[in-house]
């Protein structure tokens, strides 16, 4: 056997002369991309911890400011001294307050939690009035689809419909989690006169250890028999008002029960707080629908939608059923824009490529974008990338990149190949001879975008996808241009064309003579003199940087973080003073409501619009148009 001369060794060479081997490779990007990408998560958002532990107290009746002075200035004085505690935001409300615990970056969030939770519990000087403090760590929720069930119906009516359809979407079997929004919770009111306690000589305490007494639901342990063991429970829990007004109060010595509902009125209802939701002007509750685990938007989406399309076939009269916010449409629509944009990149480089150079060089070369972007796949499970708003768009950014190391390596060995060369010969050559400026040229790209992994804070975990994205199809299109590209370019055979592509041929290698001697008349002077003349160019581009610099320095070009944009929705917002009677918000309610409606009617009317949704909480007035 004859020594291999050095033009035919290296892993170039060897790749170029097995055709099967970068074939194979090549089924592995695009047939095991294809599989294991269907298997990726996909959501709207990416998943991340916050790096937020909150703390929240409710304390009934009470204002702001006494909620400040008794509720978060203790719980600040206890935290701030803790390792890890970055920052500390405090929020005061009516009745209710949260102090928002941030960490230092890579600080054991669990065990800071405990820690505070120690801290929280040491305090002795919260008001008596104020309910056991709540220590959680803040987590973001993924909600995909929110619903809005309104009409003219009771409350009560309103939630036991809400209810229904959240349980009619938990049995879905692609949808997990539902809550709802905008409602109060349940209460069962017990009012028992002066008069009647007199009567009965009685007190309010007695009153209520006797319902309490009556209302239980406790294991009792376990009776062996013989048959077995009887496990013994008393389930005396009582869920409705009718339900405790059968509980007897006093038992006279000739067995006569004085009953609940003999001397209270007791009243199934909601708690008496300032929290009411309205839609189109209608009373409403909302529905969320949330996505969990490994359940993609636009699953969860369908499934919800098909579901109230079902639902709405058994809706009580007067009720209507609107799908307010739906956020799989914007995962849907920067999809379609990736697809629509490679459909594009690929075509136009097809036929940039067929015009310039040769339509086999061509299909070769614009193959490289679908095996970059679906070999990158088999990489971004193992970087715990996922398909979201963020990743889609570090493709979109790589699109317009991802070819041009194999448009380099296509051209040279076709330049090679004009020159007499063979195929084999010429990919070998003109892949070996491109290879280190296109090396280098993919490090740059990618280190152009490491900074971006190295972000801190919440920001950083959100770009940081970017990055590890870029970096995957970079890399992959490293290896296809110089392992598969050569091998396909290599296996080419010059054959004799008849008909009309023999027609078509000879037109597109007219255009390529005619613009290569375009380049070689007209340009290359040109660069000749700017070369002759280097001085001046270098000059003139510095000018050109100056002038640059000196006009961002001016001012007249912003800067800004993120670009404002429209939103799908307008929110106005109006803050009442403390202690705002709930009808003077509700004034304030309808004066928004009918102001966007006219806004809204001078702009379309439905045609526009999807509905009016508003809210009052804590005496606050919170309306959008959608």
């Amino acid at each position: 056997m004859s020594a291999l001369s050095p033009a035919q060794k290296g892993p170039i060479a060897w790749m170029a002369g097995n055709s099967v081997a970068a074939n194979l490779l090549m089924i592995v990007c695009l047939i095991g991309g294809l599989i294991l990408g269907s298997h990726i998560k996909q959501e709207v958002f990416p998943e991340f911890d916050m790096d937020m532990v909150s703390v929240s107290v409710s304390y009934p009746g009470a204002s702001p400011e006494e909620v400040e002075k008794g509720i978060l200035l203790p719980i600040e004085e206890a935290v701030q001294g803790l390792d890890g505690v970055d920052d500390i935001t405090s929020s005061a409300g009516e009745g209710s307050g949260s102090v928002t615990v941030e960490i230092v970056e890579g600080a054991n969030i669990q065990r800071l939690s405990q820690d505070i939770q120690s801290e929280v519990d040491r305090i002795t000087s919260f008001p008596d009035d104020a309910e056991e403090p709540s220590v959680t760590i803040v987590s973001r929720k993924r909600e995909v689809v929110s619903i809005a069930l309104h009409g003219d119906q009771t409350p009560w009516v309103l939630r036991e419909v809400a209810e229904d359809l959240r349980d009619r979407l938990i049995q879905d079997p692609e949808i997990t989690q539902v809550e709802l929004a905008g409602v109060r919770d349940f209460e069962i009111s017990i009012e028992v006169s002066q008069e009647n306690l007199r009567r009965y000589n009685l007190t309010t305490a007695e009153v209520a250890d006797r319902i309490d007494r009556a209302s239980v639901d406790l294991p009792g342990g376990g009776v062996k028999t013989s048959g077995g063991e009887i496990l013994v429970r008393v389930k005396e829990r009582k869920d409705y008002g009718r339900e405790f007004g059968k509980i007897p109060i006093i038992t006279t010595n000739d067995g006569t029960n004085v009953l609940l509902e003999d001397i209270a009125v007791i009243n199934d209802g909601f708690e008496d707080s300032n929290v009411f939701a309205t839609f189109d002007g209608q009373p409403a509750v909302m529905i969320d629908v949330y996505r969990i685990g490994n359940q993609t938007p636009i699953e969860v989406a369908d499934a919800t939608k098909n579901n109230i399309e079902i639902f709405r076939q058994i809706l009580p009269k007067g009720l209507s059923l609107n799908v307010v916010k739906d956020r799989s449409n914007v995962y849907k629509q920067r999809l379609n824009l990736l697809l629509t944009n490679g459909y594009m990149g690929l075509g136009l480089v097809f036929l940039c490529l067929a015009l310039f150079l040769e339509a086999r060089l061509a299909f070769w070369v614009s193959l490289g974008i679908p095996i970059s972007f679906l070999g990158s796949l088999l990489l971004l499970p193992g970087l715990g990338v996922t398909i979201n708003m963020i990743s889609l768009f570090a493709f979109i950014i790589t699109l317009g990149i991802v070819v041009d190391d194999a448009i380099v390596v296509g051209e040279n060995v076709y330049n090679y190949h004009q020159q007499g060369m063979s195929f084999q010969d010429a990919a070998i050559r003109g892949a070996r001879e491109i290879a280190m400026p296109v090396i280098f040229s993919v490090l740059t790209n990618i280190v152009t975008f490491m900074p971006m992994y190295f972000i801190p804070g919440i920001m950083g975990k959100i770009f940081r996808q970017i990055p590890l994205v870029v970096i995957s199809v970079f890399a992959i299109s490293l290896v296809e241009s110089l392992l598969i590209l050569p091998a396909h370019l290599g296996h080419q055979r010059d054959r004799n064309r008849h008909g009309i592509t023999k027609w078509m041929h000879d037109r597109q290698q007219r255009f390529s003579h005619w613009f290569v001697h375009a380049v070689k008349t007209k340009y290359g002077p040109f660069l000749d003199m700017t070369l002759r003349y280097r001085y001046i160019t270098i000059a003139l581009g510095f000018a050109i940087l100056l002038v640059t610099i000196g006009y961002v320095k001016s001012g007249r070009m912003g800067m800004t973080m993120f670009p404002k944009i429209e939103a799908d929705y307008a929110k106005v917002t109006a803050v009442l003073p403390y202690g705002t009677a709930v009808e003077k918000t509700k004034a304030v309610q309808k004066i928004l409501v009918d102001a966007a409606q006219e806004v809204a009617n001078e702009n379309g009317g439905d045609a526009l619009i999807t509905g009016i949704f508003s809210k009052i909480v804590n005496g606050g007035s919170e309306s959008e148009i959608r």
